[in-house]
């Protein structure tokens, strides 16, 4: 019985050796990254999504003739902050696919609202809607820095898992599936409101 805890104890180390070498703490660490990232990038597109009712009213006050691009606007916001990732559907291309073609039409349909200041010049002169563009402009950059850092994590995590000898803990010890990037899409922008300059002059 001496004789076989001792050859547990000299096995033990080499076990615990192995283990390590099969990405048994790297795979979690790198999902975890990925994951920490993906919440980032969702905080990034929820920013955006709550400067437009300011936006949107701040606009309706210069130029209420364009409702029907207010209105998208608005329609946009509403399907975009109703389709959430959540960190266990990364690995779904489906879901990201939804997810990004809806904050793919709301950037579309911002895009008049703010080509709105080229036939009202009195939006110009409102500090509040230069403070909210410029906020906007902001949280643009900011989605774009998160995605790449996503983006990032998520290569070196499906880097992590395909490759030896991490690849046997991926398989046979979690199950590991690659996440899926973050690729914006144009679906729905032929649909986007469209700025007709001639309705508030």
């Amino acid at each position: 019985m001496t004789a076989k805890r001792f050859h547990a104890a000299l096995l033990a180390p080499a076990a615990l050796l192995s283990l390590s070498g099969c990405g048994v703490n790297t795979i979690p660490t790198a999902e975890e990254e990925a994951k920490a990232q993906w919440a980032n990038v969702q905080a990034a597109f929820q920013r955006r999504a709550n400067l437009i009712p300011n936006l949107v009213s701040t606009v309706r006050g210069a130029a209420a003739s364009e409702e029907r691009i207010l209105t998208g606007v608005t329609e946009a916001r509403a399907s975009a902050t109703r389709i959430t990732v959540t960190p266990e559907q990364l690995s779904d291309p489906q879901a990201m696919q939804r997810f990004s073609e809806a904050q793919s039409r709301l950037a579309a349909a911002i895009i008049p609202l703010q080509r709105l200041q080229e036939a009202y010049p009195q939006l110009q002169s409102q500090q509040n809607f230069a403070t909210l563009m410029t906020q906007l402009e902001g949280t643009e950059n900011r989605i774009n820095i998160d995605i790449r850092d996503y983006n990032d994590a998520v290569r070196r995590y499906n880097t992590t898992i395909r490759t030896f000898p991490n690849v046997i803990g991926a398989r046979v010890i979690y199950g590991s599936q690659p996440l899926v990037p973050y690729q914006a899409t144009t679906a729905g922008a032929e649909e986007a409101p469209k700025v007709d300059f001639g309705n508030g002059q």
